[in-house]
């Protein structure tokens, strides 16, 4: 049963309790530990790769290769962060976090997006340099590192698989690595060109294909971090339609001042001021319930913070949205 709500002066202030674990999500089939060290193996992994595929990108002289190399460190960078991120996330709430430190991997999300953009610009101009002015390449060692970074991206693609169901979070590093194997598809497949036929402009044009690809990434993902960083309404909700289910409960009478916002990447949280009708005001706790139960069942919003209000003392022109 929800816990009682606390009278101040002629409105009552309801906070409702947090029943899902606002930071982890683990999946009960694997433990948190667990789907750490998959992530560490992934880490190292990418680690090395990112250096074999640098040097062997400046000895052989492509920069699909080394583009290749960046986009990888850039997947290793995510994931040295998301690891962190996910380690600072479990910490409880306290007296300085009072939400706890949950958005901390929403905040991580942004730092990986925004550095992945850059690294896709940077691409993007070098492989136009190189177009108009091709370097030799030593193609066989282009085939044989692209192989290597292919079998890793898949080894890592593999790991981070069965996490990604459960976390969105998981799931970008997942696509970036599963982007990284295609990718490497595309480095063995300009490495062969280059020694059947010796198009050496194919190596450029392989690096702005795969930096565009990048960018795709980046700019298509960075918008849902920055909506959560700004307490925008969760996407996969109607919140007209929340309104209008709420204002239909047996006793409401009208809803202003509502909030919808998220506190991590599942975590549905609505803030409403809700004017009850005299002759219900008897029965709050029911109306409370049936709010409630509306939110949890129709709308999957677990966390709500109500605040009731008599028709004799209703705030006067309010908006339903906002402060105003």
């Amino acid at each position: 049963m929800p816990a009682a709500p606390a009278v101040l002066g002629s409105s009552f202030f309801y906070q409702a309790p947090n029943e899902i674990d606002p930071v982890s999500h683990e999946h009960v089939h694997m433990p948190p530990e667990t789907k750490d060290k998959r992530v560490a193996i992934a880490i190292w992994a990418n680690g090395i790769l990112t250096l074999a595929q640098v040097g062997g990108g400046i000895f052989a002289g492509s920069l699909a290769l080394i583009a290749d190399a960046l986009h990888n460190f850039s997947d290793m960078a995510a994931l040295v962060i998301a690891f962190a991120a996910r380690k600072i996330a479990r910490r409880p709430a306290d007296s300085k976090m009072t939400f706890g430190y949950g958005r901390i991997e929403v905040v991580a999300a942004l730092i990986n997006y925004t550095t992945l953009i850059i690294i896709g610009i940077y691409l993007v101009y070098e492989g136009g340099m190189r177009i108009i002015d091709p370097p030799q390449i030593k193609g066989w060692w282009v085939v044989w590192l692209g192989g290597i970074a292919l079998a890793v991206d898949a080894l890592t693609a593999l790991l981070t698989y069965s996490m990604q169901k459960d976390s969105v979070n998981i799931r970008a590093l997942f696509l970036h690595n599963l982007s990284d194997a295609l990718a490497s598809v595309a480095v063995v497949i300009g490495g062969i060109l280059i020694l059947l036929y010796d198009l050496r402009w194919v190596d450029p044009a392989i690096t702005i294909g795969i930096a565009g690809y990048i960018l795709y990434l980046g700019l298509t993902e960075i918008g849902g971090t920055i909506r959560t960083l700004m307490l925008g309404s969760p996407v996969d909700i109607d919140t007209d339609a929340v309104i209008l289910t709420l204002s239909n409960i047996e006793g409401v009478i009208d809803l202003h001042h509502v909030h919808f916002w998220q506190m991590g990447e599942h975590d549905a949280s609505l803030d409403a001021h809700v004017v009850i009708e005299k002759s219900a005001w008897d029965q709050l706790e029911s109306t409370k319930y049936r709010i409630k139960q509306a939110l949890e069942q129709e709308f999957n919003i677990n966390h709500s913070t109500l605040e009731f209000e008599h028709p004799d003392h209703i705030h006067k022109d309010a908006h339903i949205y906002g402060h105003g």
